[in-house]
């Protein structure tokens, strides 16, 4: 079995559990554990899993316990743009059935990066924040005919502003 996932509130019963009272000359004080560092993940046992309410006959079919750090901007930048199948291509493919170059402005990659960070599920924050500015830009396309290149800013990721269109040139005929 792989089981993957936040579970939140974890780091709580780890955290709770490494706490160590001292006895004797230093009695009453203790060694405490940020339960907000991402490193305590790594020191989830059995126990702290059947607290957390999972069931022993599941537990005892995961025989190896690991944690991963949370990704970088870094990462999930190269996550939106450098996979065969990334959000940003994806999006690029779908305008370009309309004509039209879709282009992100580095600034703008940044900004989906830091909307998706806040809210804290990883790359999927990445999908949720594209899906959420994306949306209402692939409706109005179509009806652009003479659009020729979308730009997408840090001004429309962040406040939603519009991204900068640009037309094809129009000669007359005659």
């Amino acid at each position: 079995f792989i089981c993957g996932g936040a579970f939140e509130g974890l780091d709580e019963i780890v955290a709770k559990r490494l706490t160590t009272r001292t006895y004797g000359f230093g009695n009453g004080k203790s060694v405490k554990y940020d339960k907000k560092d991402p490193g305590i993940f790594a020191h989830v046992e059995p126990d702290d899993l059947m607290k957390y309410g999972l069931i022993p006959e599941l537990i005892g079919r995961v025989p190896v316990i690991t944690s991963l750090d949370g990704l970088s901007d870094l990462a999930l930048r190269r996550i939106l743009t450098e996979p065969k199948n990334a959000l940003v291509k994806q999006y690029q493919k779908l305008f370009a059935m309309d004509g039209v170059h879709l282009v992100f402005e580095d600034k703008a990659l940044d900004a989906i990066v830091q909307k998706a960070r806040k809210l804290g599920t990883g790359a999927r924050g990445l999908r949720s924040v594209m899906e959420g500015m994306m949306t209402e830009i692939m409706f109005d396309i179509p009806s652009r005919t003479h659009l020729r290149t979308c730009r997408i800013t840090r001004e429309a990721v962040m406040e939603g502003t519009s991204p900068i269109m640009e037309e094809r040139i129009q000669r007359a005929v005659g």
